[in-house]
């Protein structure tokens, strides 16, 4: 049985010894897309995290019998012209929930902290010029006794939840899937949820009800001292409208891990007027090594399964 992983770099370094007693392993750091089906020729299997694999591929990858995404989202992958041609695709589930949690709460403390500032007040030398053991150039604010809105109460929008609460702050959430579940928090309609919240992060997948879920009318909802975390998929909020309101201070801060493009190579959110405001990050709320390890362990298991079954 041949394996290949087209994006290895995106496991960053951790071994794959467990995938490659499974059969014949070549792990590619990168592949561009014109080379996906020259390296995947002879596969039975592929591992991909965000090289994409569609239907013109697969039409000539008569060899393929399973692709194994090495993420939750399954984006990259034509679901439906997998399913057309017997291929089976299996994707990675609740591998990154704490790690994207706490990159989450993470990202709530620094803007509320203005970590950012002070960092650079403390590294720029101006703290050692001053004559003064304080500074208060920036108020900072604590989360406890502050609200905070979920969009997108799955797994990881469920995690923030309850680290929310232990840090003091009162939840609600809405729901993007027009799925109604029995919660310990309350739910409200995305308006209404913005125009209450403190802290407001984003847990959804992107999808046609989500894509551009949160634009200038959204933001224009917001508090003026409320924070914006992004850590699910770029699309889902609209840069353009979030560069706005931050230079207007519609809203106090944002977070984002994701982008509309990744890497992110030209927007206004490199130009704010004030880039304290913003806390940036290049995806990867979910890459401490030990998310990384289970994430392997999903696809190794995802594999056996696969193998146990051609066996019968």
């Amino acid at each position: 049985m041949k394996i290949v992983f087209l994006d290895e770099y995106s496991v960053c370094g951790r071994s794959m010894a467990a995938v490659s007693r499974f059969g014949e392993y070549t792990g590619y750091e990168v592949t561009a897309p014109e080379q996906v089906v020259e390296r995947c020729a002879d596969a039975d299997i592929v591992i991909t995290n965000k090289v994409v694999i569609d239907a013109g591929a697969m039409s000539r990858l008569p060899r393929l019998k399973l692709i194994c995404v090495a993420a939750t989202g399954m984006n990259n992958v034509d679901l439906a012209a997998a399913a057309d041609r017997g291929i089976e695709v299996r994707n990675a589930v609740g591998y990154s929930t704490y790690a994207v949690a706490e990159t989450t709460l993470g990202a709530a403390l620094a803007l509320l902290r203005e970590t950012v500032y002070y960092d650079g007040y403390f590294k720029s030398g101006r703290y050692a010029a001053s004559d003064r053991i304080f500074n208060f150039d920036r108020p900072t604010g604590q989360l406890r006794g502050r609200r905070w809105g979920v969009v997108g109460m799955g797994n990881i929008g469920r995690e923030v939840a309850r680290l929310a609460t232990a840090f003091g702050c009162e939840v609600a959430y809405t729901s993007t899937s027009g799925v109604v579940r029995r919660e310990e928090y309350p739910a409200l309609p995305l308006d209404e949820l913005l125009a209450v919240s403190d802290v407001v992060s984003v847990h959804c997948p992107l999808n046609d009800r989500t894509r551009g879920l949160i634009g200038e009318a959204e933001l224009s909802c917001m508090k003026p001292s409320a924070i914006l975390i992004n850590v699910a998929r770029g699309g889902i909020v609209d840069e353009a409208a979030l560069a706005r309101a931050l230079d207007a201070g519609a809203i106090r801060g944002a977070a984002l891990d994701v982008f509309s493009s990744e890497p992110l190579r030209e927007s206004p959110l490199y130009a704010l007027k004030d880039p304290c405001r913003l806390l940036a990050s290049p995806h990867n709320a979910w890459s401490p090594v030990e998310a990384i390890d289970r994430l392997i362990g999903c696809v190794v298991a995802n594999i056996e399964e696969f193998v146990s079954r051609q066996r019968c």
